[in-house]
């Protein structure tokens, strides 16, 4: 029997488990082929004892409308800095697996491996395909911030869920003659707040891409209210959002093995710049945070997850390494590994949907 590892790594998504499920459906009929699944991305290689599962029909059966991944997904460490502590300096410190990792892998008798992951799990997918790993990236992320993919799966569910927020919220803004601000995820990119703000018509959206100036912001919420204050508004903020001549809401990790900063708190800093800027109506602001993140996949997600596990397969049998599928529609096609992780998926201030936004009357408060 051959072998492919299949691997999560990074935040978790709505549609993981049916990638995974695409992948084993699709080497099933191949017949001499064996899927293995790492848990906790690369983590299940690098333990000791190494923790593996095998991942046959029986093990994927209904697993595709699941969220979360089976095989458990981590976003610390990883083979080119696992986190080791020194006892005599006090302090954590940080090793290269990757050789042992591959040297390891060989010896599994593992032919080839499917990642998938957002930017920084094909970042690694990159180096390790650069070391001679035969590795095919599959592109994750909530975020829709990888450019060489026109979507990334697990999208459209999270702008689904902060839709179904901006609606909740709406009427409670109504009864209560209330502002509102939501804030969503989408670290440094806007894609999440811009489509919700259009599909559940909220008045401001305040995205990374257009600082905003909180006067703006002020002018367009006080055309909301009458003189006596009557009236609502809701605003959705990326929580990458920073106003003119500010800075982004972030603080240091303290989890080991973790390397990005941890965005969040704009919803507070933009409730307090617009009371000390003389707005009168109450504010009350909501954080989705991890639910985003979780759930069930809508059925966009699980169709695009789906596809991209069957061709990810594919691209094994036509040892077609060094690649991440991708989707540029209507076809599921192959990105070099340097093409997927080039640059960043940012809302351009010019494009399209963000003009249809304007047309609807939204503000970006600038």
């Amino acid at each position: 029997m051959k072998r492919v590892l299949v691997a999560t790594s990074g935040g978790d998504c709505p549609g993981l488990n049916a990638v995974i499920r695409g992948v084993v459906k699709r080497a099933a009929q191949e017949g001499d082929w064996e899927v293995l699944g790492s848990i906790q991305a690369y983590n299940g290689i690098l333990w000791e004892p190494t923790e593996v599962k095998i991942l046959d029909e029986a093990a994927v059966a209904g697993i595709h409308y699941r969220g979360g991944t089976i095989i458990e997904t981590t976003n610390k460490g990883g083979p080119f800095a696992w986190p080791v502590y020194n006892k005599h300096l006090g302090q954590w410190e940080y090793v290269d697996r990757s050789d042992e990792m591959i040297r390891k892998l060989q010896y599994m008798g593992v032919d080839a491996v499917i990642s998938i992951g957002g930017d920084g799990s094909q970042r690694i997918s990159q180096k390790l395909q650069s070391q001679g790993l035969d590795i095919v990236g599959v592109p994750k992320t909530i975020d829709n911030d990888l450019s060489a993919t026109d979507f990334t799966f697990g999208f459209q569910t999270a702008v689904q869920i902060a839709t179904d927020a901006v609606d909740k919220l709406v009427t409670t803004a109504a009864s209560h003659n209330r502002t509102f601000i939501l804030e969503v995820m989408g670290r440094n990119t806007g894609w999440i707040a811009l489509h919700a703000a259009i599909a559940g018509g909220a008045d401001v959206c305040l995205i990374p891409e257009i600082p905003y100036d909180i006067n703006v912001v002020l002018e367009k919420l006080n055309k909301r209210y009458n003189s006596r204050n009557r009236g609502s508004a809701i605003i959705v903020v990326a929580e990458g959002a920073v106003p003119k001549d500010g800075t982004v809401h972030a603080a240091a990790a303290t989890e080991v093995g973790y390397e990005n900063v941890r965005l969040g708190g704009i919803a507070y800093d933009l409730s307090r710049q617009l009371k000390a800027a003389g707005f009168e109506p109450d504010i009350r602001e909501t954080v989705l945070g991890h639910i985003q993140r979780g759930g069930v996949p809508i059925a966009y997600d699980r169709v695009l997850a789906t596809q991209f596990g069957v061709k990810a397969f594919e691209y094994v049998l036509e040892g077609k390494f060094g690649h991440m599928v991708s989707y540029r529609h209507p076809d599921i096609i192959a990105v070099p590994f340097e093409e997927a992780v080039g640059q960043c998926k940012y809302v351009r201030p010019d494009s399209d949907i963000v003009k249809t936004a304007r047309g609807c009357g939204i503000s970006f408060g600038d």
